[in-house]
């Protein structure tokens, strides 16, 4: 199976923390040329995709995806979605809009909300378990109208409509495809059952390649077929010359992070750790600032788990075998994003993404002389 990469671009210059040490790269206001700029720097870099995030506050995904595609000839857009404020007959055209003017360059991240408190700033009030019910009914409902030729009717726990129908299809077949992540017990129920592909933080080894043991018993035990699902893992590489120099930098941007308090999206850490993927991360740096080889996890610690925070350090060489690894477990997807991300994102090109990929060539060409069963 072909090895993705996907990275993430903002939508302003001047992010929300110190310079080398931005644990989001979403917030702030709106710039194009830096969009335009931000998209090109993940694509001359190798990137197949970059992922276009949501908030309360931060600009639309989707016209930021359009304006990045309408700038870029190959780079795939990752758009988050929050279930929930749009009709999912109104959302399925709006994205495969998107997808037949991209021609095939757009994939949803359905995002069912970590918070109480950044879900009601857009007027849901819903609790945890419903939130993700409902991004449950809100994907099948996509996957129908998109697949549909007929008009469909639904009555169900969140949406209700009559005759809804599309004068046109998706450009990817059979749909745009839909990433899910969640490690709630309501989250996998419903990951199992929708999406297209699961997506995990970076976690240790053992228990990444655990999850993916049981989220694809899951498949099983519902009917489907495991080879369906695609699995992504998150993580933050910092990247240097030489190792010591890349302590240095993860020391210091755990001094910057601490120093800007940037504890969550949108404040306190106690918010963020309403996820039970946010807890986990801050379990596991209970374990040891270092885990397996190079996972660095008190960064993680200190923003209270906020979205994708432990770090792959070291070289280049040493960081794309930390990836491989989680490669070899079944990780086809590989979302990577710096605490300096335009900059990580262009010097990653050089040589992390290179070598990434000549490691997975090897290692296709070498499970087929052998014959050895690939991914």
């Amino acid at each position: 199976m072909n090895l993705e990469i996907i990275g993430m671009i903002g939508a302003v210059r001047e992010g929300t923390g110190s310079k080398g040490a931005e644990v989001h790269v979403i917030g702030g206001g709106v710039d194009g040329g830096y969009i335009t700029d931000f998209s090109k720097a993940h694509e001359d870099s190798g990137f197949d995709k970059v992922l276009v995030g949501y908030t309360s506050s931060s600009a639309d995904g989707f016209i930021v995806a359009m304006h990045g595609a309408a700038n870029t000839e190959k780079l795939g857009f990752l758009v988050a979605h929050r279930p929930g404020f749009v009709s999912p007959t109104v959302l399925s055209r709006k994205a495969a809009t998107v997808d037949q003017l991209t021609q095939g360059r757009i994939a949803l991240h359905i995002i069912s909300g970590g918070g109480d408190l950044e879900q009601k700033r857009d007027g849901d009030f819903l609790d945890h378990d419903s939130r993700y019910r409902r991004s449950g009914e809100f994907m099948n409902i996509l996957k129908t109208l998109w697949t549909s030729r007929t008009p469909l009717d639904h009555k169900g726990e969140f949406y209700n409509f009559e005759q809804a129908k599309s004068d046109f299809e998706c450009f990817q077949k059979p749909h745009i495809p839909l990433y899910f992540g969640g490690a709630s017990e309501a989250a996998l129920k419903i990951g199992a059952k929708e999406c297209d592909v699961y997506a995990m933080w970076g976690e240790p080894l053992k228990e990444v390649g655990e999850k993916i043991k049981l989220f694809t018993n899951r498949l099983k035990a519902i009917g489907r077929d495991p080879k369906s699902v695609r699995f992504s893992v998150s993580t933050r590489p910092i990247v240097a010359d030489t190792e010591s120099e890349a302590w240095d930098i993860a020391h210091s941007t755990l001094e910057h992070v601490l120093k800007t308090k940037q504890n969550s999206m949108h404040g306190a850490g106690k918010e963020r750790l309403e996820s039970v993927g946010s807890q986990r991360l801050v379990d596991f740096a209970k374990d040891g600032e270092i885990l397996d080889d190079r996972l660095y996890t008190p960064i993680a610690a200190a923003t209270g788990g906020a979205g994708n925070t432990t770090a792959l350090v070291g070289t280049a060489e040493q960081v794309s075998d930390s990836l491989m690894k989680y490669y070899q477990l079944g990780c086809t997807t590989l979302l990577i994003r710096g605490f300096d991300a335009y900059n990580d994102a262009v010097y990653w090109g050089k040589e992390l993404i290179p070598i990434l990929k000549e490691s997975v060539n090897k290692y296709h060409k070498k499970h087929v002389v052998t014959g050895k069963h690939l991914l």
